[in-house]
This record gives C-alpha cells, structure tokens and sequence, in this order.
C-alpha cells in the first residue's frame, strides 16, 4: 500500500531545503555537492526530487545560464513549527507539556540550554510558579 502524501517535505526534501536555506539560491550540482555528507545521490536524482519539490510549492526555480537555479519557496520557520505542530498533535495528543517531558527525560540538554529553556518559561509565565 503507498504511503499517504504528506503536508511536509520527506526527510530528503528536508535536507535539500536545509542547504537552500543556509546556502541561498543554488543550481543542482551545488546542491548534490552539499548532500554528499548526507546521501551520495546521482545528478539526475537530484534534480528530478528538486523537480518534485517545485512541484509541491517547496522550491521556486529560475532558468539560469548554466540551467535552473533553484530557492526555498518556504521559510524554515514555518516549515519546523508546521512539522513540530503536526508532532505533537500525532504523537502527544496535542500536548506540548508531553513532548517537553519526553525530552527532557530522553536528550542530553547541556547547562546552557537549561538556562535558555527556564528563561522561555520565566518570560511565558511571567516570572510565576504556578
């Protein structure tokens, strides 16, 4: 049975933007090229999951000299907070509370990011303990 079409991109696209984002606008070789690290890929698989991905509304791409040059169409912000929602909302049953529970019991979170994590909740709750 297929896999039902996601509102998100798969964790290859995911990666294809993560590079767009960081790098700005870029040809399909660059791209191949920076997911070396992460997948070793032919050109023409590349470009044909970019292809896909300008379908979907991920990417915009513009005729170059040297061919398409392709940018992110979405931010990352609202691609992450889009995925985070779906997360929780699928996994915890829309409770943020759990999935910060469950983070908190299952990664290592160094010192400085304690202290970022109880500044956030300081300045959500206003300084009170409830």
């Amino acid at each position: 049975m297929a896999r039902s079409a996601s509102r998100y991109p798969t964790e290859l696209e995911l990666e294809i933007l993560k590079i767009l984002w960081r790098d700005g606008p870029s040809n399909v070789r660059h791209v191949r090229e920076a997911l070396t690290g992460f997948r070793d890929l032919a050109y023409t698989s590349v470009m044909t999951i970019m292809t896909i991905m300008a379908r979907k509304g991920y990417v915009k791409r513009k005729k170059g000299e040297g061919g398409y040059v392709y940018r992110a169409a979405v931010s990352a912000e609202s691609t992450t907070r889009g995925m985070l929602h779906d997360l929780v909302d699928r996994a915890f049953d829309g409770s943020a509370a759990a999935l910060m529970v469950n983070l908190l019991e299952t990664k290592d979170i160094d010192a400085e990011e304690l202290r970022q994590l109880r500044e956030l909740i300081d300045r959500r709750t206003g300084g009170q303990v409830p």
